[in-house]
């Protein structure tokens, strides 16, 4: 019994780190990042409006691992990881934009919060890329079942029932887990030719300048 209350000390303090790194995820990738894009806007700020756009296009792609770990595809785990990483590049590499960003006044407030969100979702996405790749084991499918996978397909479970019921409220359809792993793999080819495409065409061409991403 002292062996079975052992091993259940570091399950019980992985799950906790899951949901943790999925409720700072929520504020740092989601929330923050809201309110900038509707503050950017009234403020007329081109520039925030362009880096911001540029990274829910690049955001997306958490989504996309949602959407594929609700209906426990391993595939999810490895596209987890990668989303993580890119949406922290996708907020520095941009050369003209970084200099019209380091050109605000640093004391005004929207100026401010932008940098204290870049460099909370940079914290955020190196930290919690690490903390993801320890799941991926679960990237074999014969391991999803077990104890180190359950924690992490529980919050795409509890947004795939959101989605659920918006989904049959709007469309008085049926949201299943095979549904959503369907427009995750359609989402997720979308999205590797949209990089693709940048990656061979456009950064050759304009370099680490902001675009059509």
């Amino acid at each position: 019994m002292a062996t079975s209350r052992t091993a259940a000390v570091p399950d019980l303090l992985y799950r906790s780190l899951v949901w943790l790194d999925l409720r700072v995820g929520v504020l740092v990738a989601v929330a923050m990042p809201l309110v900038l894009l509707a503050w950017a806007a009234l403020r007329r700020e081109r520039a925030l409006l362009r880096l911001l756009g540029i990274y829910w296009k690049v955001a997306s792609l958490l989504l996309v691992a949602n959407l594929l770990l609700s209906d426990r595809r391993p595939l999810g785990f490895l596209v987890l990881v990668i989303a993580q990483l890119l949406v922290v590049v996708s907020v520095w590499l941009w050369v003209d934009l970084n200099e019209e960003l380091a050109d605000l006044p640093p004391w005004r407030p929207l100026p401010l919060t932008l940098r204290i969100w870049r460099w909370s979702l940079t914290f955020w996405g190196l930290i919690g890329a690490g903390f993801s790749a320890t799941a991926l084991g679960c990237f074999d499918a014969a391991r999803i079942a077990g104890p180190r996978c359950a924690p992490w397909l529980q919050p795409p479970l509890v947004l795939h029932e959101h989605l659920e019921t918006g989904f049959d409220f709007v469309f008085g359809g049926e949201w299943t887990p095979a549904v959503a792993a369907f427009i995750g793999y359609v989402g997720l080819v979308g999205y590797a030719v949209g990089l693709l495409q940048w990656l061979l065409v456009r950064l050759p061409k304009l370099g680490r300048v902001a675009g059509d991403f």
